[in-house]
């Protein structure tokens, strides 16, 4: 036990070069040799602030090489502690031995592996000379997610809204040095059919991206409503756009945003074009047209935390 590696946010945040962790992510869903059982979803009360709290339990191993398994809570009401909503730690594993290599902190693992898994489909599913982005949310992954998305595509404005516009605008402060404009904005309606990516991460119940203002050649990046009650788009924009997940295996179960309009009728199962193995290893093709709108959606993958454990193991062993 005393030879665990213990890696904090802090390094976590010092040494991720997203375009390096994107390309991880990329090999790993085309390599496709990481085996990844459905994750554990337990929803549990939390009667003293009189909202559900959720357990989650992602497992994943490459056989005779690396395992680990992420134990993350969600806690929605968290904000009156002056607390983010994710907690958790990920278990880092010798997958020969199944000896314990590391303890990471999983707030900021989840955080980089989802903002690159985002602006990993990104690559395949927007204009590649997108230079908008519209960034819907204020949590822990908002400026992650800017961060991700601004390293593939050739973003010069990138626009923040959130329910507490002072909180849109310390993003913007915290983002000040950047080569691209951060912009606070009060209303959604205003931007929203003028940018050419929306990436949305809310634990919203009510759509917030809505299909009336899209326009022709958006790609819109949902990666909040991670309940079966929740979504972040209406229907109007599922009927709009082409569809991908990041894994059938979560992506299709989840999510409001993809089981609300599957359970209405909106959606089938065969309308999701493909997710990222698919794309990954160019058995589907992303976008294929300068006009096509299209939305991908994101769950969670435990693939990704492993790859993502992998990456900041590496980098912590070879300081």
């Amino acid at each position: 036990m005393d030879n665990i590696v213990q890696i904090d946010a802090n390094f976590i945040e010092k040494n991720t070069n997203f375009p390096e962790l994107i390309s991880a992510l990329k090999k790993g869903f085309f390599s496709n040799n990481i085996i990844v059982p459905m994750r554990h979803h337990h929803d549990f009360q939390n009667p003293e602030v009189n909202s559900d709290s959720t357990l989650l339990l992602m497992p994943a191993w490459n056989p005779s090489k690396e395992a680990g398994v992420k134990v993350v809570t969600v806690s929605p009401e968290n904000g009156q502690f002056d607390l983010p909503s994710i907690q958790g730690t990920y278990i880092y594993l010798d997958a020969k031995k199944g000896t314990i290599k590391a303890l990471l902190e999983a707030k900021s693992l989840t955080a980089k592996r989802t903002a690159a898994a985002s602006a990993l489909a990104s690559s395949f599913l927007s204009r590649e000379n997108s230079n908008s982005l519209l960034m819907i949310g204020t949590g822990a992954l908002s400026i992650n997610l800017i961060k991700a998305h601004t390293s593939v595509r050739p973003i010069e404005i990138v626009y923040v809204w959130g329910r507490n516009f002072a909180k849109a605008k310390t993003i913007c402060n915290m983002l000040s040095n950047e080569k691209y404009t951060v912009q606070a904005i009060e209303t959604i309606e205003g931007k929203i059919s003028e940018v050419d990516i929306i990436s949305s991460a809310t634990l919203s119940k009510t759509p917030l991206v809505l299909g009336k203002y899209l326009t022709k050649g958006q790609h819109i990046d949902l990666v909040g409503a991670y309940k079966k009650d929740m979504r972040e788009a209406d229907d109007d924009t599922i009927k709009k756009s082409t569809v991908f997940v990041d894994t059938f295996q979560g992506g299709l179960k989840e999510s409001g945003d993809i089981v609300i309009p599957l359970n209405n009728g909106t959606l089938e199962e065969e309308d999701v074009k493909a997710d990222l193995f698919q794309l990954c290893s160019n058995k589907k093709s992303g976008r294929t047209g300068e006009s096509e709108i299209t939305v991908f959606k994101s769950v969670g993958h435990a693939l990704e935390d492993l790859v993502a454990a992998n990456y900041y193991y590496t980098q912590f062993i070879n300081a």
